[in-house]
């Protein structure tokens, strides 16, 4: 295996010079953290003010980040990363819109999305949040419920809205099976995770028989999922399904640890980096281990992890586009490692999210934050960058 992360010429080959210095200029912009911070804040204020800020956000972070505003505007993107033998995980990115309507009407366009990957040829998955199609309140009441057999506590009203969200995963997963798309489930907070798992587990109960369809995600940077990866592992083996687990390190860190602190519980998250890193190296190392009954998503942006799940394929003499292990990085960071492991023959994608501009502004606040605070990620995104114009220009 011929990997190397600091080849810049294969990681940014689909980029010309002026899309890389304008990715030059925005990782620059996140290198100041106040500037992020202001920027972060004032943003979702100034776009509901209606002042002409649309046009910038979208030449900038918009562009480095998304696929565009509506679906066909992401043909673009992924005929691009097709090329290069890069898929593509299709994102709709619309969160946090409350009501049996918005539910209804995000079911619809998961499933819109789903036939629309179905028409291309390196589309294999697609990406929702439980958060999309049921209301938070739901599933924090539900996560703090008394472990009944059906995870419910006797409501009427509740179970009856809880019955509605069951319809619509089993709607979406239904036509993602028939389509032959991957329906990846994101990880929430961890107050509102447990009726997720629960409901992610019964949809792989009922479509993973034969293959991979639904993927559950865990986010190692909880102390508690290596422990729960076992189990889903049992679980599966004795209901007689294929396990789907998208392995990411986690996103709500600081928020997690300050509701810790505030209601007095011991925090879910791992005591530091190291051990979120290690408990992340360990899921990779099982999920590989148990390829057979295992399909798993490696989905990190850490060098290291990819490099090692890579040569633990080598070492188990797993073929490099095994239909169990799938790289992941998001669109418009980490390019280094998606190009060089497609290179290699790896089956590897990129998360690109969609959707109008305003409704993409929290995922963009998000990655801005990450950017900024993800120790050295800007530095690593902006020093390779460098060296890729710089070798273009020396050529």
């Amino acid at each position: 295996m011929n990997i190397s992360f600091e080849n810049t010429e294969t990681a940014f080959a689909y980029k010309a010079d002026k899309e890389l210095k304008g990715a030059r200029f925005l990782f620059q912009t996140m290198g100041f953290p106040l500037f992020v911070q202001l920027g972060t804040r004032l943003t979702p204020f100034l776009m509901k003010t209606g002042l002409p800020i649309d046009g910038l956000i979208r030449k900038t972070i918009f562009k480095q980040f998304v696929g565009g505003e509506t679906l066909t505007e992401t043909a673009g993107v992924v005929s691009t990363l097709g090329k290069y033998d890069v898929q593509v995980i299709l994102d709709y990115g619309v969160e946090g819109k409350e009501g049996e309507e918005n539910f209804d009407m995000a079911t619809e366009e998961f499933i819109r999305v789903i036939n629309y990957a179905a028409t291309q040829s390196n589309i294999p998955f697609m990406s929702i949040k439980v958060t999309g199609i049921a209301s938070n309140t739901l599933l924090e009441t539900l996560n703090d419920a008394p472990r009944l057999r059906s995870g419910i506590h006797d409501n009427e009203l509740e179970i009856a809205e809880w019955d509605r969200v069951r319809d619509r995963m089993y709607v979406i997963c239904e036509a993602a099976a028939e389509k032959n798309i991957g329906v990846l489930i994101d990880a929430e907070e961890s107050w509102m995770q447990d009726p997720v798992d629960r409901l992610t587990m019964e949809m792989m109960e009922i479509f993973n028989k034969e293959k991979a369809v639904v993927y559950n995600t865990i986010q190692l940077y909880r102390h508690d999922r290596l422990h729960f990866l076992d189990i889903s592992l049992q679980i599966a083996k004795q209901q007689g399904f294929i396990l789907g687990m998208k392995l990411v390190r986690g996103a709500y860190m600081e928020k997690e640890r300050e509701r810790a602190y505030e209601k007095g519980y011991p925090s879910p998250i791992q005591i530091d980096k190291a051990a979120s890193d290690r408990d992340y190296n360990a899921a990779i190392a099982f999920c590989i281990k148990h390829s057979d009954a295992i399909a798993c998503i490696v989905a990190s942006h850490n060098e290291e992890s990819c490099l090692l799940a890579a040569q633990m394929m080598d070492v188990k003499g797993l073929a490099h586009n095994h239909p169990h292990v799938h790289f992941s990085q998001l669109y418009g960071m980490s390019d280094n490692i998606s190009f060089n492991l497609a290179k290699e023959g790896f089956s590897v994608s990129k998360y690109l999210p969609f959707g109008p501009i305003r409704d993409v502004i929290p995922y963009l606040m998000r990655r801005a934050q990450e950017n900024s605070s993800v120790s050295g990620q800007t530095g690593r995104e902006l020093s390779l960058i460098k060296k890729e114009l710089d070798r273009r220009h020396h050529r």
